[in-house]
């Protein structure tokens, strides 16, 4: 079973040594993008750590802040 891998070096060995470094690059550019995290069971350590009081004065601030259009801010 040939795998993508395998198709795309196959396509790759065809190309000329300047595109062949181009798709190197691209590749190497779409490594870094990916976004890393860390699992949740990471962060379960953290759940409680904000007392209610100031999760209550954070979700106001976002709903009143979220929810206007400033027509003039552009």
């Amino acid at each position: 079973m040939t795998t993508l891998v395998d198709k795309v070096v196959d396509q790759l060995r065809t190309l000329p040594y300047e595109m062949q470094w181009r798709v190197y690059e691209f590749t190497r550019a779409l490594v870094v993008s990916v976004p890393h995290g860390v699992p949740g069971s990471q962060l379960v350590r953290f759940a409680g750590a904000i007392p209610l009081d100031d999760l209550q004065v954070m979700r106001q601030a976002i709903e009143e802040g979220c929810e206007r259009v400033d027509a003039n801010e552009w």
